[in-house]
């Protein structure tokens, strides 16, 4: 009985630490959303964290193409109900027409595209106040910790996901984002004996996870849903050897 009582109070005390660092309880039901469940068990209590912020790095091109698609896979799950997402930018690369691959709706998606970085983190920060949003994206090159802490003090009273996207940082500094990714491209899988460019690949690497054990996962996209490739897959030539191949 004493051994069961310590046992409590120190998954309590885990509890409360994990919450104020962003890590909310949530319900059995909640652990696995659409997909994202893939990930889950790099996270603490085996639950992909949305009350939160998650950075993405990009050190090329390439990189933040992918990224950009992984993140759609994300805002899928995360929509489904019919929340808004708002998409921040002073130089969108983005394509709103590829949300269709994602089974996203554009015109749920507000798409903000600003002069400079310090217009950005000014609208980032409104955007994370906007309760009732199933995310925010915010293409943000840098972000300090005294940034993030800002962010993730609104965060705790709007509840809302934000993701951000960081092509090319010149620091990477601590932060109080609860993960940092790095999504690289992976050759199209198609199904065996079928032509064309097939569905999107990626290699997603948790470089940092909060109180987590991070990892390095093989994910492609199904047309709805991350799921794990197939033995009975092949993968299609990278788009580039198509062209010059």
């Amino acid at each position: 009985m004493e051994q069961a009582a310590k046992k409590q109070v120190i998954e309590s005390l885990r509890e409360q630490i994990l919450s104020m660092q962003g890590y909310k309880t949530v319900s059995k039901s909640q652990h696995n959303i659409s997909g994202l469940e893939l990930f889950a068990p790099a996270f603490p209590g085996s639950s992909f964290p949305l009350q939160g912020s998650h950075e993405f790095i990009s050190e090329s091109q390439e990189q933040t193409a992918a990224s950009s698609g992984f993140i759609s896979g994300i805002l899928s799950a995360l929509m489904k109900d019919g929340s808004p997402c708002i998409w921040i930018s002073a130089s969108r690369k983005f394509f709103p027409p590829a949300t269709k691959r994602f089974s996203l709706n554009a015109a749920s998606i507000i798409f903000i595209d600003l002069q400079n970085e310090k217009e950005l983190l000014w609208v980032t920060e409104e955007a994370l106040k906007c309760e009732g949003l199933a995310a925010v994206v915010s293409e943000i090159p840098d972000l300090n910790f005294a940034t993030s802490r800002r962010f993730q003090l609104v965060i705790e009273k709007s509840k809302v996901t934000a993701l951000f996207l960081r092509e090319n940082p010149r620091i990477l500094s601590n932060t109080t984002c609860l993960a940092r990714w790095k999504i690289s491209p992976l050759p199209s899988i198609l199904p065996e004996g079928m032509p064309g460019v097939g569905q999107p690949s990626w290699k997603a690497e948790l470089l940092k996870v909060r109180n987590g054990e991070g990892g390095t996962f093989e994910v492609c996209w199904s047309g709805s849903t991350f799921e794990q490739p197939q033995k009975e897959n092949t993968r299609a030539l990278p788009i580039h050897e198509l062209q010059t191949g």
